[in-house]
């Protein structure tokens, strides 16, 4: 059973230990990485870099991961200056507070 867990785990993380110790397969970024690559990017104007992450995972899955680091972000902002995630978000997008 845990031997079936560890390879579950490895297969998604992106792949097991022997594999990566053999150089079997080149790991994949997850959709995680792609988006905080992709926002970064984004943030930088560096279009090169965008287009490659956009190439590690589905449009779907960058999607959700950029919508997830942006929830994040800005659940840590409103955290770290005392504030409701509702009026970060609204300061972060120039909008009048609601």
């Amino acid at each position: 059973m845990a031997g079936g867990l560890r390879r579950a785990w490895g297969l998604l993380t992106g792949g097991t230990r022997a594999d990566a110790a053999r150089g079997r397969r080149e790991r994949v970024p997850n959709l995680f990485e792609a988006a905080a690559v992709y926002v970064s990017a984004c943030a930088l104007d560096d279009q090169d870099r965008i287009e490659e992450a956009a190439s590690w995972v589905s449009p779907e899955a960058l999607s959700f991961g950029v919508r997830e680091l942006a929830c994040r972000a800005v659940v840590t902002l409103a955290r770290e200056h005392d504030e409701s995630p509702q009026s970060v978000a609204r300061a972060l997008l120039g909008l009048p507070a609601a």
